[in-house]
């Protein structure tokens, strides 16, 4: 029976690119966190999904408000991907962030890749885990190369495509 250390350096294996999930909280300020479990569910309704674990204070945010955004990071936004990685009371130095709230009031990070605003449709409680579904109200597109992670490191893209 494989261990969990095993387990992580397995998925460690399968380079992805890195995003900030943010919420609102009850006090209406912004929370986030990294998260590279997220994934396209469906073209028709335009749905996603994103992995959030009990523990995390975004599970609570997310679950309470009903909304969540996905923003996926440009690469030169590694400092804010470390800072929202971090457990919420590790958390210090912010990073220099700016958001621009949606019509429907989620948080899009500024300089991000791709934002996505969506709207909470279902949950499935898994293991440690909740898979949050959520149908995407609103779309927001920019150019740029991504930031990656792999093996445990934040990467770029290198002018030949490779990881670096």
């Amino acid at each position: 029976m494989p261990d969990s250390q095993a387990f992580r350096q397995a998925w460690g294996k399968f380079a992805t690119g890195v995003s900030v999930v943010t919420s609102k909280e009850r006090d209406g300020h912004i929370h986030g966190m990294a998260a590279n479990g997220i994934a396209s569910v469906s073209l028709d309704p335009m749905l996603v999904l994103v992995c959030v674990g009990h523990n995390r204070n975004s599970y609570e945010h997310i679950k309470g408000s009903g909304r969540f955004a996905i923003n996926i990071l440009a690469e030169d936004q590694r400092n804010i991907a470390e800072y929202y990685a971090m457990p919420q009371e590790q958390r210090k130095d912010e990073p220099d962030a700016t958001f621009t709230m949606t019509e429907a009031g989620a948080a899009f990070l500024d300089g991000s890749l791709a934002k996505m605003d969506c709207h909470l449709v279902d949950e499935y409680v898994t293991g440690d885990h909740s898979i949050f579904i959520g149908e995407v109200d609103e779309i927001e597109i920019a150019e740029g190369r991504p930031l990656l992670f792999n093996e445990g490191k934040f990467r770029r893209l290198d002018a030949n495509g490779s990881a670096s």
